[in-house]
């Protein structure tokens, strides 16, 4: 970069769908497209030492109910995303389910978050995801600080002009018994 020059990403023509024709960020205009049913799904993992993930189970954390705290912080989180993203469309949220699986040495977080909206809810449900995560780090860093939050990833979406995606290794969802937690 040249001195005196004022670096403007997004100056070129690679049609980049966040920045303006100055290479300003924006919000893309959601608004010519039609409200439709949308639902995300988003699965993370908070790695700790097996006494931990036994203390949760058992209730055994000082801090009280690690899961149900965890679980309302998703639920919130989901709805503040807009407020947490800086270019995320606030969205009318319909619902959210925030799931956990204990297992030997960590405990898997899982968000559904669904809408009927013009634009989808992946943020949504990575966001929920995120902070039931760190909800779990909060409550159960006395115990374990070697504890690690990690595998973040959107593992399912539907609805929307781009159609569906599916994580390969995804669970069907017609198969009752792959997603009763």
């Amino acid at each position: 970069m040249k001195e005196g020059r004022i670096y403007t990403p997004g100056m070129s023509d690679r049609g980049l769908t966040h920045l303006d024709p100055l290479g300003r960020a924006r919000m893309v205009d959601v608004t010519p497209k039609e409200p439709t049913h949308r639902r995300a799904v988003a699965r993370g993992r908070v790695y700790m030492q097996p006494e931990t993930t036994s203390l949760v189970a058992r209730g055994g954390i000082g801090k009280g109910d690690v899961l149900s705290v965890a679980r309302v912080a998703g639920i919130q989180a989901a709805k503040r995303t807009a407020d947490l993203v800086p270019l995320c469309h606030p969205l009318l949220v319909g619902a959210v389910l925030v799931n956990f699986r204990i297992e030997d040495d960590y405990i898997e977080v899982e968000a559904h978050v669904d809408t009927v909206d013009r634009t989808g809810v992946e943020m949504e449900a990575l966001t929920a995801c995120s902070v039931a995560a760190l909800t779990i780090y909060d409550m159960c860093k006395s115990a374990d600080r070697s504890m690690v939050i990690a595998d973040l990833a959107l593992w399912e979406k539907t609805g929307g002009r781009s159609g569906s995606y599916r994580r390969p290794g995804a669970p069907d969802p017609a198969r009752a018994d792959d997603h009763d937690r």
